[in-house]
């Protein structure tokens, strides 16, 4: 009788423990289902941009849409490719996103070790000053941000631009280093500093190296904000040989007395690139740095 219930209660045991692991197997077949759908819904823009890229304009404009770009047609691009207005918007934008990149993260890794490792007077209001900032509207800034440039002689200059472009970088790239700072244990610093490292030479070698995720997340976030805004450089990149890419795109659609989608598709796609070619060498840089450190470590 013993052995029966026994048995009894294993096999509703096992029954219990199937139906609950067959529940979440379907859980997660529902949850990857879901993430799919959402990664299509988010990918299909670009997917279109680049498929309405390659097609004619008779086919762009025909009563049904093609959804594989075949033939393949490369006048788009050629017209894009041989604008030199483009090619010198490419330059501005470059050196604009290079030089506000590299001030915001200077400024911006100064503030968050200062905020992160020293102890001050005012420190908490430093922070509460940082995340006001950050919750300004850009727009509220213009006309303020536009006399200065012009006291100063910097209307329609790549410099101007790069100043108030890092400015508007620096606060969040602040609250992101802090963050990454603050993960390193400063016993780490300490110890070097026993070993016979001074406090700078510690930090150099100990948490720097330590930061590099933190200081390429950051580049990015500074890079793509640069490189895609368009309201500042309006006002400020009044001239057409001053343009940045996004203006550049705007002032190409009005050239035309009907829009040419597919060179504007064109176009679009070939702003993108250069982003995306930086993003995928940095992100093997810094897999690869993780990877050496974790075998080294």
């Amino acid at each position: 009788m013993t052995s029966t219930l026994v048995r009894s209660a294993q096999i509703h045991s096992g029954t219990g423990s199937t139906a609950v692991g067959r529940r979440r197997r379907l859980g997660r077949i529902g949850i990857n289902i879901g993430g799919v759908a959402l990664a299509v819904l988010w990918a299909f823009p670009v997917y279109w941009m680049i498929n309405s890229s390659f097609q004619t304009d008779a086919a762009l404009y025909g009563a049904t849409p093609q959804f594989l770009p075949f033939p393949l047609d490369l006048s788009n691009y050629a017209t894009i490719i041989g604008d030199a207005s483009f090619w010198s918007a490419m330059r501005v934008s470059a050196l604009v996103t290079a030089i506000s990149v590299v001030v915001a993260l200077f400024s911006a890794f100064l503030a968050a070790v200062a905020l992160s490792r020293f102890r001050f007077r005012s420190r908490t209001a430093m922070v509460i000053v940082v995340l006001v900032i950050q919750m300004i509207p850009a727009e509220a800034l213009f006309i303020s941000q536009y006399r200065m440039l012009d006291s100063w002689d910097m209307i329609n200059s790549i410099i101007g631009l790069s100043l108030l472009y890092a400015g508007h970088s620096v606060p969040i790239t602040i609250w992101m280093l802090k963050g990454f700072v603050d993960g390193i244990p400063i016993e780490l610093e300490e110890a070097a500093m026993i070993d016979g490292c001074s406090r700078f030479g510690a930090f150099l070698r100990i948490t720097f190296p330590l930061l590099a995720p933190g200081m390429v997340a950051s580049g990015i976030f500074a890079l793509l904000a640069s490189w895609n805004e368009y309201t500042l450089a309006l006002v400020i990149m009044k001239e057409s040989s001053a343009a940045t890419l996004p203006l550049w795109l705007k002032r190409f659609n009005v050239t035309y007395e009907a829009t040419d989608w597919g060179a504007i598709m064109a176009g679009s796609a070939l702003i993108a690139i250069p982003v995306i070619i930086v993003f995928l060498i940095v992100q093997g840089r810094m897999a690869t740095g993780l990877v050496a450190g974790a075998v080294k470590g």
